[in-house]
């Protein structure tokens, strides 16, 4: 597809668990395609600026909106506020962005990435209630000291298969410290329930890997990769395959550069056709939604990197995509035309579901 530039890249011949917990897939395994099955439809609709969508298999979805408010809908599409977060700074893109849920030993944790006054932070709240009646306990924060700015602050949060909590985050304006180790800002972060670095990080920190501009999707498939989103500058945006202690190059490199130091995308868009931020992973199909692209991406992905081109679904029908998360047979999207950059329809933001099949080997 014009426009598209794809990397493959070759993992080893022999499955296993790597160090920090991804699995490295087997070349014998034939990997799941899924597929859209219709067309999206609204499930709630008059959101403010929302951000993140977790799914309950009750069929209720908890949503982040980027002012500080947590609200609940059910199956009918009912919006119900649950909650509001203590010192949220909704200033330029920060807020109250990614959301995660952790369920252990008959307790619900909901975990969220908030932009305060003096940086983002990671805090985590009891969810309490049954369905329709929930509500949120006592904050905790588990990591703060991370950059902000008034862009760049990546922001998703996403438990991965491992059971450790996977933390995205922006450069924060700096680009040098991105390449900084040492620092939180440019970089994903694998951390455990209560914050701490997680067994067997590369560099014995917080830091799984480094050299990124501004994470904003997290994906796993299922021979266990974990897949990011990545905004590029003015070029090229990005899906790539992150390892533990992988160096992903910004700001040397923006795109693909074929230098060994660093590892390339295995694709790339001209920034008008993505600009991506939430990642969905069902099978070994990825679904990336699309901000200025106004589109969400349906990529499939094996062992030795694309299989066939990158499709461009609904194009423009919705108008910016904030956030894809799948529910069993169902995709999930969050729509962001109130945030300030598009253009709302009478009744932006909406939450879209689109039912989804196992395509044929």
């Amino acid at each position: 597809m014009r426009g598209i530039g794809i990397r493959a890249r070759a993992d080893p011949e022999r499955g296993g668990d790597d160090a920090g917990g991804n699995t490295t897939p087997s070349t014998s395994s034939i990997p799941a395609m899924w597929r859209s099955a219709g067309a999206p439809t609204a499930v709630a609709a008059n959101l403010s600026v929302p951000w993140s969508v977790v799914p309950f298999a009750d069929g209720t979805r908890i949503v982040s909106t980027r002012g500080g408010e947590i609200v609940e809908i059910d199956a009918s599409g009912s919006v119900r506020t649950i909650g509001g977060i203590s010192g949220v700074s909704a200033t330029g893109e920060g807020g109250l962005l990614g959301l995660a849920l952790l369920e252990k030993d008959a307790e619900a944790w909901l975990y969220a990435y908030l932009t305060s006054w003096d940086g983002n932070r990671v805090i985590r709240m009891p969810l309490l209630g049954a369905p329709g009646e929930r509500g949120l306990g006592g904050e905790q924060i588990i990591l703060e000291g991370i950059p902000k700015a008034n862009t760049h602050n990546g922001g998703r949060i996403a438990f991965g298969p491992d059971g450790y909590l996977y933390v995205a985050t922006g450069d924060a304006g700096n680009r040098d410290a991105s390449q900084d180790p040492g620092s939180l800002a440019g970089k994903i972060l694998r951390i455990d329930a209560e914050g701490s670095p997680a067994p067997g990080n590369p560099f014995g920190t917080a830091v799984y890997s480094l050299g990124h501009r501004n994470v904003q999707g997290l994906a796993w498939t299922d021979d266990g990769a974990l897949w990011a989103t990545e905004f590029g500058q003015d070029q090229v945006d990005e899906i790539n395959r992150i390892v533990p202690g992988g160096n992903y190059g910004w700001p040397i490199h923006e795109g693909a550069a074929g230098d060994p130091a660093y590892i390339d995308p295995i694709v790339t868009w001209p920034t008008d056709q993505a600009s991506p931020s939430g990642l969905a992973a069902v099978g070994n199909t990825l679904f990336v939604a699309a901000l200025r692209g106004e589109r969400v991406w349906m990529l499939d992905v094996g062992p030795e990197g694309m299989i066939g081109d990158p499709q461009p679904l609904w194009i423009g029908e919705f108008g910016r995509i904030r956030d894809a998360a799948v529910d069993d047979d169902e995709l999930l999207l969050l729509t962001s035309n109130t945030d300030g950059r598009g253009t709302p329809a009478g009744d932006d933001d909406r939450l879209l579901s689109v039912p989804l099949v196992e395509a044929a080997p």
